[in-house]
């Protein structure tokens, strides 16, 4: 079994990007699971490029995205991706775009097909602070989540996929008052608990 996990590079003026720095710390296999993990740049289309590239190329049995969500205090399990860019500054080659469908023959959104609920729930029992988000925002991180949900319907692909929108680190907030962050052992062991039940998902669904 495969599970592929994406995050993005430093954007918006940060020089790191808390998405990577989890990445990078995963372990490599994870109930049984190769970890495969690949770091995307933020960039509207380019980086749903090279998502799909990359399932392609290791087809498997699930993606799971990891973004960051500077404000926000918890772990944020998205549930819905909507089809629509409307970006509040340039992404990192200074694209804009400003009410624009990102498919404009897909379908409005697409709902994660991870288990978002239990996923919270197994992360909470770490004693980390989770919640499911009803909106991954209108940036590059809604646009890679609705690009490979709409990839994985069109092509009829047996592949769950979701998003876990993530704090800034401690060092990101030294000069933003009032600002939530959380340490990188914590991110991590919350991505890992929820790569854990999304192993267990994609094993009792084969």
């Amino acid at each position: 079994m495969k599970i592929l996990v994406t995050a993005f590079d430093p954007f918006g003026g940060e020089s790191i990007n808390p998405s990577y720095e989890v990445l990078k710390n995963l372990k490599d296999n994870i109930e049984g699971a190769e970890i495969v993990k690949i770091q995307v740049p933020t960039v509207f289309y380019l980086s749903v490029e090279k998502a799909i590239e990359k399932i392609k190329e290791v087809n498997p049995d699930a993606v799971l995205s990891i973004g960051q969500a500077g404000g926000r205090y918890d772990i944020s399990v998205e549930r819905v991706a909507i089809n629509i860019d409307d970006a509040r500054i340039p992404d990192n080659i200074g694209q804009q775009p400003i009410d624009t469908p990102i498919d404009p023959e897909g379908a409005p959104a697409y709902f994660a097909t991870i288990p978002i609920k239990e996923i919270v729930e197994e992360i909470k029992k770490e004693n980390i602070p989770a919640s499911i988000s009803n909106t991954a925002g209108t940036y590059v991180c809604n646009h890679l989540m609705y690009g490979i949900l709409n990839y994985i319907h069109k092509n009829k692909l047996n592949i769950k996929a979701g998003f876990i929108h993530i704090p800034y680190l401690p060092v990101q907030v030294l000069n933003k008052p009032s600002t939530p962050s959380m340490s990188l052992g914590d991110m991590v062991k919350a991505i890992e608990t929820a790569i854990k039940v999304i192993v267990k998902s994609c094993k009792k669904s084969r």
